[in-house]
Formats: C-alpha cells, sequence, structure tokens
C-alpha cells in the first residue's frame, strides 16, 4: 500500500508528529490532492491546542491548501461535458488540474485522510477551486493559492448571513432592497457602506475586495467599502478596494467612523468583523439603526457577521444583530452547495477576471511538514497582513 508523510496530532495541546501514514484511494465525490502549499489559519492552532473540532485522535489538521488532483472518485466531473458536470461547468482531469482547496476534515469527524497537513488528502470536489491557466494572462503561485479557499469563504458565506449575497446567486443578483424595512424597500439609490473590521487579516483583507465587488455592481445600494485596519496597513487595505480605512487603535475610532459615514451621506448597516472588537462594531451599527428609526419610525435591523466565535458574555444590543459565520453543519447538500459556489462558481469567476486576487502577501516559514508546529508558534505571537504559508513540495 502506498504511503505519505503526514504531521500527525496525537494530543490535545501536544505538537504535531511527522510520520507515515497510508495513502487514502478517493471515494464517490473525492479528489485526491498532491500537496504542494498549506496557508495557516488560527482556527489551526486552536484545533492544535484545545482540540477544537476534533471527535477522536490521532488527527490531522488544516483548512488552507493548494495542489495537484491526481486521482478522483466516482460522481467527479471530469470533463465539461460529462454527465456529473455542474451548471457552473466546473471539472478536474487527474495530472492536470491545479486547485486551491478548503480541507473537510471538519465535516468528516476530523478523519485523517481529509486533512489537510499532510502530503496528500481527500477533498470532496465542491470544496475545490480550479486555478486559471497561465497561458490565460493570470499567474497564481502555489502557495498564493493556498491563501485563497479559508479567506474566500468566510466573507463570502458573511454577506450570504446578512442577506446581501446569497449562495448560488451572482453579485449581479443583488439589489437595492436587502432589507426588509421601510427604510430599504424599494429603494435603489446607494447609499450604504459596508464596514471591514480588522481588514489587514486573511479574511479581512478578502472581506474588502468582496464588498469592493459588491460595491461596484450597479443593482446593489453599496456605495462604499469602509475598512479598520493598523495605520502601517492603510494604504494595502486601501489598494485592495477600501474608499476609507480608520485605524482601530484610535480611541475614537466609533465617532470617527460615524461621522464620516454622516458627512459621506451614508449609512452603516452591515458590518463583516474579520478579527478585533465586537463592541466597537455594535456601537456603530446601532447609531445608524438609531437615525433611521427616529426619522422614519420603523423598526430596523443593523448586522455584524462575526468571524471569530462571540465571546463569552458579549452584550446584546436592542436593533443589532449578531451571527457567527460558519457552513452548515446539519445538511451536507447544503454545505457542499454553498462551497461549489463560493469557490466554484463566485470565486473562480473573480480570479479569472482579475476582480480579486491573493491577498495578504505570503510569508514562507518552511519547507517540509516539519515546518508547520513553528509555523503555527509564529502565528499564535501574531501576524499582521502577512499569510504564514509552508511549503510542502515544487
Amino acid at each position: 500500500m502506498p504511503t505519505h508523510v503526514a504531521a500527525i496530532s496525537h494530543a490535545k495541546g501536544a505538537p504535531l508528529t511527522i510520520q507515515s501514514r497510508p495513502t487514502p484511494r478517493p471515494g464517490p465525490g473525492d479528489l485526491l490532492i498532491a500537496i504542494k502549499s498549506i496557508a495557516l489559519n488560527p482556527a489551526d492552532i486552536a484545533m492544535r491546542d484545545t482540540g477544537l473540532f476534533i471527535a477522536a485522535y490521532p488527527a490531522i489538521l488544516g483548512f488552507d491548501i493548494s495542489g495537484l488532483v491526481v486521482e478522483v472518485g466516482s460522481d467527479v466531473p471530469i470533463t465539461p461535458t460529462n454527465n456529473n458536470s455542474p451548471s457552473s461547468g466546473l471539472f478536474f482531469q487527474p495530472g492536470k488540474t491545479r486547485v486551491a482547496a478548503y480541507a473537510a476534515s471538519v465535516w468528516k469527524s476530523c478523519n485523517p485522510d481529509y486533512g489537510a497537513v499532510q502530503e496528500y488528502c481527500l477533498v470532496p470536489w465542491q470544496h475545490a477551486v480550479p486555478l486559471p491557466d497561465h497561458d490565460k494572462g493570470v499567474s497564481i503561485s502555489w502557495n498564493e493559492a493556498a491563501t485563497i479557499p479559508v479567506a474566500v469563504q468566510v466573507p463570502l458565506s458573511a454577506w450570504g448571513a446578512l442577506g446581501i449575497l446569497r449562495g448560488g446567486e451572482s453579485s449581479g443578483s443583488v439589489s437595492g432592497d436587502i432589507g426588509t424595512s421601510d427604510w430599504t424597500r424599494n429603494e435603489r439609490r446607494k447609499r450604504e457602506a459596508l464596514l471591514i473590521w480588522g481588514a489587514s487579516s486573511s479574511v479581512g483583507s478578502m472581506g474588502v475586495q468582496t464588498a469592493r465587488v459588491l460595491r461596484d455592481d450597479p443593482d446593489s445600494a453599496f456605495a462604499a467599502v469602509y475598512a479598520t485596519a493598523g495605520a502601517g496597513n492603510h494604504e494595502y487595505v486601501k489598494s485592495l478596494g477600501a474608499d476609507r480605512v480608520f485605524d482601530y487603535k484610535d480611541s475614537n475610532v466609533v465617532d470617527t467612523i460615524i461621522s464620516a459615514a454622516r458627512d459621506d451621506g451614508v449609512v452603516i448597516r452591515h458590518c463583516f468583523l474579520a478579527t478585533g472588537d465586537l463592541a466597537s462594531c455594535q456601537a456603530i451599527l446601532k447609531a445608524f439603526v438609531d437615525d433611521v428609526s427616529n426619522e422614519d419610525q420603523a423598526k430596523i435591523t443593523g448586522k455584524i457577521a462575526s468571524a471569530p466565535v462571540l465571546p463569552p458574555g458579549a452584550k446584546d444590543i436592542d436593533g443589532v444583530e449578531t451571527i457567527f459565520v460558519m457552513p452548515s453543519f446539519e445538511d451536507e447538500g447544503v454545505r457542499l452547495a454553498q462551497f461549489e459556489y463560493w469557490l466554484g462558481t463566485w470565486c473562480r469567476e473573480h480570479l479569472a477576471n482579475g476582480k480579486i486576487r491573493p491577498s495578504p502577501e505570503v510569508r514562507v516559514v518552511g519547507r517540509g511538514l516539519q515546518a508547520i508546529n513553528a509555523g503555527l508558534n509564529e502565528l499564535a505571537r501574531g501576524v499582521s497582513c502577512a499569510k504564514l504559508v509552508v511549503e510542502v513540495a515544487e
């Protein structure tokens, strides 16, 4: 039986150990991917150190990978016209298709075959996005590709949770009427700003890019993208599409953002909290909820989509709803459809047309799986405006 090398978690809080394990064969709907690069995420640290999501040991952690499809199971679309090919036209050819993929071990009870930090892993084809061809003018390296899946999935999931962008629909279907109150009904004027808090993080930087796509849609209600980041990262965040960037370390940042929006003639009712302070986001949205409620005598709601798990004791704010962003755990069919849209449709289209790019900048922390532990330790110490990547193979 063929084998490969993996970084394996044997106990909560213990360093990962490098050892050989059997290379799996793909089942129905699976891709077998030869992993080239792995991008590290805060959730990887939580899984290693606290056992988050892990049902049983030994386990293999991780989410973000890039690599080459080397084998496919039954029910995988392999040509644009075969019976299994979805309407999106996705297909995967063994030995040819380069992909970025979101490892599915969390949804597979942490089955090691589906973990990311190894040389080969299984991935449901819906969790993978074929990379643009080099000959079409879009060049994405293995390292850059590994930064894409989680970074795209989280903000798109957030916009869906907020009712802005719904799974299975293009950004062009987003109308100016995105709420249920009299305030927005039948209005098509662009009068809203989307707020991304923590925009120099990985999911935050892609949140800015996805928000810019929404802003540029002539049928959307969004006129501007607001973001927060450290002062040293403001120009980079603006290069991704933010119209205004505010320093989250400024003690007056909440009042500054509210004043800027009022000066610009926009309101803020929707916020993506990539990382950082929930209370500040609540205070900003509350100001505009109160403004409109007082003006129109209509009960409206501000909404925050939070990538971090909501902190214990988080306060409920009247008129502001907070939603924790997570793909479906209850219905596999729903989850696979979500991922097929997020990665296979939306991400693939906008990578190819250049409207989004891998972000933030890649920082390679080592070559080989033995670099995973050190990379996670560096990430735990704090990283700003960089994505840590481990190179596994050329």
